[in-house]
């Protein structure tokens, strides 16, 4: 393979590692620190928790400071640790023995890599996909000198705790984007987002907001109602119905609607929606609120989700969505739910939800702040979820920089791996696979595969 740096080499993990095989019934290794598949983290080799021998009944395998455990079972496939203490692990491992080749943590890299996971991908079978060590053994992968794989993996670990310090910053935006909207639609509903708006326009205003029951604001001639019991068989080209799954919280998500037999439909004509009825979740997932748009026309809901069908004179429906997606009405739905297994809202007690507002211009004034707050806070998110994946990508990106030998300097004082193998294959006895030079040496002929991102 050409391309390596000077002092690589390139290696087959059979020939470089060894695993151990035999496997300890637990209950003659008491009182030992026991590492399940579930024990760790995917993608950093946190542990987590561990647990005690003594009350385990299948097979273990021990380890000892410095072997490398790999989950082989999926989906725990990028699940990789190296112990800095010794006991036993779940027999779903495979145990790479600490040797003089491989610095643990750089064997570890390659191990979480993606190109080693997707090498993997197609190497695991059975009913429950598992790879074995003789079917991942063919892989290949290049070899700095040891001092050189130390360097690599100080230098990945400084760079990931700053990635992951930004990782945590980021996954926590979609929590203060809820809270966020939260407290803007508090302020709303405490008339402070117009305070200014009433300041200029006392003329427009009533001199007090109204509270009425959501009965009282829904048109007279249509009842709040639920929809559809029983939606049938899917119908390709029938009547759209919108489940809990569809209505989210001041939003629509029509990915995995069912659409239903017209007929059925209009054996439940109150719920055929016309456009601004404010839908509620009554069943199943909660939370759920949205105003139907007039492109929902004709649909229909199931039974788990209620029409509201707001008197537009009265209330701006989508004053009442928001109303209904605030904190407060949803605390109150919440003390009015019914059930245990199967929890829900009765549609008597969603009649008398209480609904407080203001004049219909400064309804208006309201909804028109909230969706622009909204819209920025979410393209913000959207950002914030966007630098997400960069994190992700560079994080790889790093990854093959040190697997390439782009990440740290190279010192010509190490060893270079090809000789350490040398003398490996002397003392073994065996003739393991592998290509390389140092700084003295020409690349060797022969063609190898390496995956991308190992390759110069």
């Amino acid at each position: 393979m050409s391309g390596l740096p000077p002092g690589w080499a390139s290696v087959v993990l059979g020939d470089v590692t060894t695993v151990r095989k035999d496997k300890k019934d637990p209950k003659h290794l008491p009182n030992m620190p026991f590492i399940g598949l579930e024990a760790f983290e995917s993608h950093t080799g946190r542990i987590a928790s561990t647990q005690d021998t003594s009350a385990l009944k299948s097979a273990i395998s021990l380890f000892f400071e410095g072997d490398v455990l790999y989950g082989r079972l999926r989906p725990y496939l990028n699940k990789v640790v190296v112990p800095n203490f010794e006991g036993a692990a779940s027999a779903e491992f495979i145990v790479f023995l600490r040797n003089e080749i491989l610095e643990p943590h750089y064997l570890q890299q390659v191990l979480m890599s993606p190109d080693f996971v997707s090498f993997t991908a197609v190497k695991s079978t059975g009913d429950r996909p598992r790879v074995s060590y003789e079917s991942i053994s063919s892989y290949e992968f290049p070899v700095p000198p040891v001092g050189e794989q130390q360097r690599i993996v100080e230098k990945l670990d400084s760079l990931s705790t700053k990635s992951k310090r930004a990782r945590d910053q980021l996954d926590r935006v979609p929590r203060l984007v809820e809270k966020y909207k939260q407290a803007l639609l508090a302020a709303a509903f405490r008339g402070d987002l117009t305070a200014d708006w009433r300041a200029t326009n006392a003329s427009k205003m009533m001199s007090e907001w109204n509270e009425r029951q959501l009965v009282e604001i829904c048109d007279p001639r249509r009842p709040i109602t639920y929809g559809v019991i029983k939606l049938g068989s899917e119908i390709p080209n029938g009547v759209p119905c919108l489940r809990t799954s569809n209505v989210r919280w001041l939003r629509v998500d029509t990915e995995g609607m069912k659409k239903i037999s017209p007929k059925l439909s209009s054996e439940y004509a109150r719920t055929v929606l016309r456009g601004d009825e404010v839908l509620v979740n009554v069943r199943g997932t909660l939370g759920g609120v949205v105003v139907a748009t007039s492109s929902m026309k004709g649909w229909n809901v199931s039974r788990e989700v209620a029409v509201a069908p707001v008197d537009a004179a009265v209330v701006e429906p989508n004053y009442v969505a928001f109303w209904i997606g605030a904190d407060a009405s949803q605390r109150w739905l919440n003390r009015v739910e019914k059930g245990v297994a199967y929890t829900g809202i009765n549609i008597e007690d969603l009649r008398k939800l209480p609904v407080e507002f203001p004049s219909i211009d400064e309804q208006r004034q309201i909804i028109r702040r909230i969706q622009t707050a909204f819209s920025r806070i979410d393209h913000l998110a959207l950002e914030a979820t966007n630098a997400r994946k960069l994190i992700d990508h560079l994080d790889q990106a790093v990854l093959a920089k040190g697997f390439q030998g782009e990440l740290v300097a190279q010192d010509p004082s190490d060893e270079p791996a090809s000789v350490l193998l040398e003398r490996i294959r002397a003392q073994r006895g065996a003739t393991p696979t592998f290509r390389g030079r140092n700084a003295d040496e020409t690349h060797a002929s022969g063609q190898h595969h390496l995956p991308e991102v190992f390759r110069a």
